[in-house]
């Protein structure tokens, strides 16, 4: 049995939309426990893009912006690299480090955001794959 994306993933997905202050969007990732929101497409910005932790340590905090005063879309990661659900959770896994990203959508046939999946939840994955090996070795 192959482990896939769609077996791992979290198949809640918050946006936010592209001309929002990235202070709304800390505001948002605080209180809802997140580390990434989707920005919205718009018409200036024809595709998806993502506002993560990352991006707002990198380009805020260490270029002393001010949050209030910058805008989502001044600082979002567009086009979006993205994942099927139908993938192997490995394939993913060595996607996001070929780009070095940390936290992934999950798009489905339909071209519909249908979840995310983040390093974060490698660090189950990794766990439950050393149980199924301890099982496969006391066999």
């Amino acid at each position: 049995m192959q482990d896939l994306v769609k077996d791992w993933m979290m198949d809640l997905v918050v946006y936010i939309e592209p001309d929002k202050t990235v202070l709304e969007a800390l505001s948002i990732m605080r209180r809802r426990y997140l580390n990434s929101l989707i920005v919205n497409k718009s018409q200036d910005n024809p595709e998806y893009g993502i506002i993560t932790s990352t991006d707002i340590c990198d380009k805020i905090v260490a270029k002393e912006q001010n949050p209030a005063q910058t805008k989502v879309r001044d600082v979002m990661t567009s086009p979006l690299v993205t994942v099927n659900p139908e993938q192997t959770i490995y394939d993913c896994a060595r996607t996001m480090s070929e780009h070095h990203i940390h936290h992934m959508p999950v798009m489905g046939e339909n071209g519909q955001l249908v979840g995310m999946i983040s390093a974060t939840d490698f660090l189950v994955v990794a766990e439950a794959l050393g149980h199924g090996f301890e099982d496969q070795k006391l066999r």
